[in-house]
């Protein structure tokens, strides 16, 4: 039988434990968890009279009978699993680099560097690609004067700038996770891989990626979740034709007033999110605790 002095040092440490998390239980609580159940009241809600509500899937049979929203819905998906790809493809070199090659303050620097574009806000970025790819923006005329086209094109608006605004947008996230989990990767291994017989390719495949892999799955989790939920850039690089799945919420509830709608319409995206999430931790053979351990 424990000693009453423990039980109580025991009890106040229990009280201590909550007081410090009651901040952080009470915005999760207030911020995320109480609308997340508004929303899903409202998303199974229809209106049959001024002020007067039913319960109804309706809202959820409109998205299955009208192929403009599950269209947009999986271009939607397609293009943040397309965006996550490449950016992963393009931040584990930066981040070996980082990580393996650079030493003192030029592993700072290149850091740094990395850095630079987010002490901005993402308006002023996106909108700095505008003047870059807008017809008469800078890319244009560099292409015009170097005779590779011979008028000024424009390179808004197609798939491929929303991919490049994602991706931009995004690089940090991926790189961050990786040079976690990469920093940790032992330099001996590598070597004695090489002292083996082994070639880049394989002790890539075999040593680094399994090593790096709670980063690399952390990463496309917060990338292909950020890309997935963008409203900005898929409709000021995209246009009107940018076919984003948010955009669809918006103008749901800002411009039609239609709550219950963009309600569901959320929850919808929400579902897609956790499915695919829920899919590359099996894929991967990763458990969720370690994967957010490198975030």
């Amino acid at each position: 039988m424990a000693p009453p002095q423990a039980d109580s040092n025991q009890a106040q440490a229990r009280l201590l434990l909550l007081l410090l998390l009651a901040p952080a239980l009470l915005w999760l609580v207030s911020l995320i968890l109480l609308p997340h159940v508004e929303l899903g009241i409202l998303s199974l809600r229809a209106r049959v009279a001024p002020r007067v509500y039913e319960a109804s899937l309706a809202q959820y049979r409109t998205f299955v009978d009208e192929p403009l929203y599950w269209h947009t819905f999986v271009r939607t998906a397609l293009m943040s699993i397309s965006a996550t790809a490449v950016t992963l493809l393009m931040a584990f070199p930066i981040a070996w680099t980082i990580a393996k090659l650079m030493r003192g303050r030029a592993k700072s620097l290149l850091f740094v560097l990395c850095l630079i574009p987010f002490w901005v806000s993402e308006t002023v970025r996106t909108l700095g690609w505008m003047i870059l790819l807008r017809e008469s923006g800078v890319l244009p005329s560099v292409l015009v004067w170097l005779g590779v086209t011979p008028a000024p094109v424009e390179l808004l608006y197609h798939d491929a700038t929303i991919l490049v605004g994602l991706v931009y947008t995004s690089m940090l996230f991926m790189v961050v996770p990786l040079i976690s989990a990469l920093e940790s990767l032992d330099d001996s291994l590598i070597e004695a891989a090489y002292d083996l017989g082994g070639n880049g390719w394989s002790i890539l495949r075999q040593i680094v990626i399994p090593h790096a892999a709670p980063g690399i799955v952390a990463g496309c989790i917060v990338v292909f979740m950020l890309t997935l939920g963008n409203y900005l850039t898929p409709t000021l690089l995209g246009g009107k034709n940018s076919q984003w799945f948010t955009e669809q919420i918006y103008t749901q509830f800002i411009t039609r007033f239609n709550w219950e709608q963009g309600a569901a319409f959320g929850f919808l995206l929400l579902g897609l999110s956790t499915a695919i999430v829920w899919a590359g931790l099996k894929l991967s053979g990763q458990k969720f605790g370690e994967v957010m351990q490198k975030t």
